[in-house]
């Protein structure tokens, strides 16, 4: 696909991303050792992974421009963090480097027979404080489309997502799990993408769509809320801006998801969207909502192109944010995120298989007319 094909550059949509990085010290082995055994490292990478890291080097392979403000330390570590995000063209301009300190680092062994993942994960310090970013914190914002949370050093985040709520500058956040401070930072987001199992766990609500429901009408900013589930795909809940019809139905989410889950179709293996009409959506005596459910496949990758799962859920989150910035429907918003992680799960670590925009697995989507910047 010639690049004369491509729709408008994204580089006017600039992402200013808050969270996490670290750096990965990755083994492949054959069998992952027993106590007491050794093993044979069968192939090495060291590479830089991290929630926010992560989201930020897909945006920026995608053209957005992307901007990182994360803690690391001045050591051979944060070195090298630093030379791979530039290479990649993140902004990290306001990186915060300490004199004194360590940066997180992982040793991971992977088997690759199993894909099974053994971590040993050592924190870095000083942690990210507040006092770190106030100074220069309206200078980083300045010009942000969006603004992305991992969920880290949530009293830090705090203080940059009240700066850009207060800007008008949309924050999509990674909810992954419960942490001191995240409600704080979901009622000032305007979009969230949850792991598999934090939806039930916040709400308590039985099922994932009970659960999107209640968030939901919890959090009234919200626009929409995502679980991913792996290869098992993703379930979005999409609030609707349209006032109320009368004689529009109501449903109940539990059911609606299960008849759209019955129209997956198992022997397309490229991701697909399926999506219900507006309706007012019930569960559960929570209360009504205005909006829709749509599924999402994921990519059915073959066993044998199937190299490494870590970072999915990022570059997954870096392609929801590209297509919020890009003005893409939901309907072709998940199966272009769904096409984003598995080109990651293609390549051994959590960057190396990110994909540039001109790679031809995108073109179905970037290349269509009617695709607006």
């Amino acid at each position: 696909m010639s690049s004369t094909s491509l729709p408008p550059s994204p580089e006017q949509c600039l992402v200013v991303g808050f969270g996490g990085t670290c750096l990965d010290y990755l083994a492949a082995v054959s069998t992952l050792p027993e106590p007491g055994d050794r093993t044979q490292c069968r192939s090495m990478k060291i590479q830089g992974n991290g929630g926010a890291a992560n989201t930020l080097t897909c945006l920026a392979r995608l053209g957005a421009r992307a901007r990182l403000m994360s803690e690391i330390a001045d050591d051979i570590p944060g070195k090298s963090i630093l030379e791979e995000l530039r290479a990649d063209g993140v902004d990290t301009s306001f990186l915060v480097v300490a004199k004194d300190g360590q940066t997180p680092f992982s040793y991971v062994m992977v088997n690759q027979s199993t894909r099974e993942r053994t971590c040993i994960f050592t924190p870095g310090f000083p942690l990210m404080e507040p006092a770190d970013v106030s100074r220069g914190l309206k200078s980083a914002l300045e010009g942000a489309r969006f603004v992305h949370f991992d969920a880290r050093y949530t009293d830090t985040a705090i203080v940059v997502a009240r700066e850009a709520a207060g800007q008008n500058i949309p924050i999509l956040l990674d909810a992954e799990k419960k942490r001191p401070g995240l409600d704080g930072l979901l009622h000032l987001s305007d979009y969230v993408v949850c792991s598999p199992n934090f939806p039930k766990a916040w709400t308590d609500a039985p099922s994932l769509p009970s659960a999107l429901l209640s968030i939901l009408l919890r959090l009234p900013k919200l626009k929409f809320a995502i679980v991913t589930m792996g290869e098992h795909g993703c379930l979005m809940l999409e609030r609707s801006p349209d006032a109320e019809n009368p004689l529009m139905g109501e449903e109940d989410a539990d059911s609606l998801w299960r008849s759209l889950e019955q129209e997956k179709d198992d022997s397309v293996a490229r991701p697909m969207c399926i999506a219900s009409e507006v309706v007012k959506l019930t569960a559960n005596g929570l209360g009504t909502l205005t909006g829709r459910l749509l599924v999402g496949t994921a990519e059915r990758i073959p066993p044998s192109e199937l190299v490494d799962t870590i970072g999915a859920r990022d570059a997954f989150i870096g392609a929801i944010i590209y297509a919020l910035c890009m003005n893409m429907a939901p309907e072709k918003m998940l199966p272009f995120a769904a096409t984003v992680a598995a080109a990651g799960c293609k390549e051994w670590g959590a960057r190396t298989g990110l994909p540039f925009r001109t790679d031809p697995c995108l073109a179905p989507f970037l290349g269509e007319t009617g695709y607006s910047a």
